[in-house]
C-alpha cells in the first residue's frame, strides 16, 4: 500500500540532517526567544509601543508605516516583522527534527509547542495595541515571550541528550530545592512585570497610558527582597550539590546561575539609583532572559537521558537516509 505523503515527509526523504544541525537550530529559537523579548523592551523604551496605532496593519489605511509616523511607527512595525523571522527559525528546527534519524518526535513537539505559542502571542500583541498599551496584557505579553524561551531551552537541551526515561542524578530533596529555585525565580519575573506595568516607562509619550495602580518603588523592593531570596536559594544548592557529591555539570551550572544572578544585580541597582535610563531598562531585560535561560540549564542537569542516538552520514558528506526509506536518487 502506497504511503501517504505529507511536505514534511517529502523533505525528509530527501534531506537528513545531523543531529549537530538538529542542536545548532534548537539553540537559534533560543537566541531568537531573547531578540523578541529584547527588541519588545526597545519598542516601549523608545515610546514605540503604538508606533503603529492599531492590529493588524499599522493604520487603518495602510499595512506599513508611512512617513509622518517617523522612526516610532518604523520601530514598532519592524518587531511586528520580527515575528516571522522567529517563527522562520522555529520552522526550519520543526523541518529538522522532523527530518533527522532516527525521528524523535519529542523534538518536533516541542518545536510546535514554540509554534503555537507565537502565534497565541502575536494576537496578544495585537490586543495590546488595541487596547492603548493596557498594562496588564503588556505583562502577559512578555509572560508568553518567556513561556517562549523555556520550550526553546527545553528543546535545545532534549536535542543534545537521548530519549531514555529521565534519571535523577541527586536526591529527591535536592530536587526539591530546585523546584523552589524555578518556582521563585518565576514569581520574580512575574513581579518585575508589575515593576515595569507601575514605572514610568508607559511605552508611548503621544497618550496617557494606563498604569498599574501601585507604588512603584514599594514593588521595586519586593522585587529585591525576591532577588535576595534567588540568590540564597542558589547559593545554598550549591553547597547541597557540593555535600551530596553532585556529578560536576549541576555543580558548574549552578555557579553560573549565581555569576549571571550577580551581573544582573549590578544592572538593576544601576537602573534604581538612576532613575531607570532607557539602555539600563533593556539590559536588564536581557539579563533577566540570561538568569532565566541559567535557572532552567540548573534545573535541567539535575537529571539525565542517555546519549542523542546518532546514524552517520555516509562518505561523501550526505546525510544518511531515514532507516527503511530508500535514498533519494540524484535525478530526483
Amino acid at each position: 500500500m502506497p504511503r501517504t505523503l505529507n511536505p514534511l515527509q517529502m523533505v525528509a526523504d530527501r534531506w537528513q540532517p545531523s543531529a549537530r544541525f538538529v542542536e545548532r537550530a534548537a539553540l537559534a529559537c533560543v537566541v531568537m526567544a531573547v531578540v523578541i523579548v529584547v527588541t519588545g523592551g526597545a519598542v516601549r523604551l523608545t515610546q514605540s509601543g503604538l508606533g503603529c496605532p492599531t492590529w493588524p496593519t499599522c493604520t487603518e489605511e495602510s499595512l506599513t508605516p508611512t512617513p509622518a509616523m517617523g522612526i516610532n511607527g518604523i520601530i514598532e512595525f519592524g518587531n511586528r516583522m520580527l515575528t516571522y523571522v522567529l517563527c522562520a527559525v522555529i520552522g526550519l528546527t520543526i523541518v529538522a527534527a522532523r527530518s533527522a534519524v532516527p525521528r524523535r518526535h519529542s523534538l518536533t513537539r516541542l518545536g510546535w509547542a514554540q509554534f503555537w505559542i507565537v502565534m497565541g502571542n502575536a494576537v496578544v500583541g495585537g490586543i495590546t495595541v488595541l487596547t492603548g498599551l493596557n498594562p496588564y496584557i503588556v505583562s502577559a505579553h512578555f509572560l508568553l515571550s518567556t513561556a517562549l524561551l523555556t520550550v526553546a531551552v527545553v528543546m535545545w537541551q532534549r536535542s543534545r541528550e537521548g530519549d531514555a526515561e529521565p534519571r535523577d542524578l541527586v536526591a529527591v530533596p535536592v530536587r526539591q530545592l530546585t523546584w523552589v529555585l524555578v518556582v521563585t525565580s518565576a514569581l520574580l519575573i512575574v513581579i518585575g512585570t508589575v515593576v515595569t506595568g507601575s514605572g514610568r516607562h508607559a511605552g508611548d509619550a503621544a497618550k496617557d497610558v494606563h498604569r498599574i495602580p501601585l507604588n512603584w518603588r514599594e514593588i521595586t523592593q519586593l522585587h529585591v527582597d525576591f532577588v535576595y531570596i534567588v540568590v540564597g536559594l542558589t547559593v545554598a544548592l550549591w553547597f547541597v550539590l557540593r555535600a551530596v557529591n553532585a556529578p560536576a555539570a549541576p555543580r558548574r551550572r549552578t555557579a553560573e546561575l549565581f555569576a549571571v544572578l550577580m551581573l544582573q544585580g549590578l544592572v538593576g541597582y544601576v537602573q534604581y539609583f538612576n532613575d531607570s535610563p532607557e539602555f539600563v531598562v533593556g539590559t536588564h531585560m536581557f539579563g533577566s532572559c540570561l538568569v532565566w535561560i541559567a535557572v532552567l540549564r540548573v534545573f535541567l542537569a539535575l537529571r539525565e537521558r542517555g546519549e542523542a542516538a546518532t546514524v552517520p552520514a555516509p562518505s561523501g558528506g550526505h546525510e544518511a537516509p531515514a532507516v527503511g526509506q530508500p535514498a533519494a536518487a540524484s535525478s530526483r
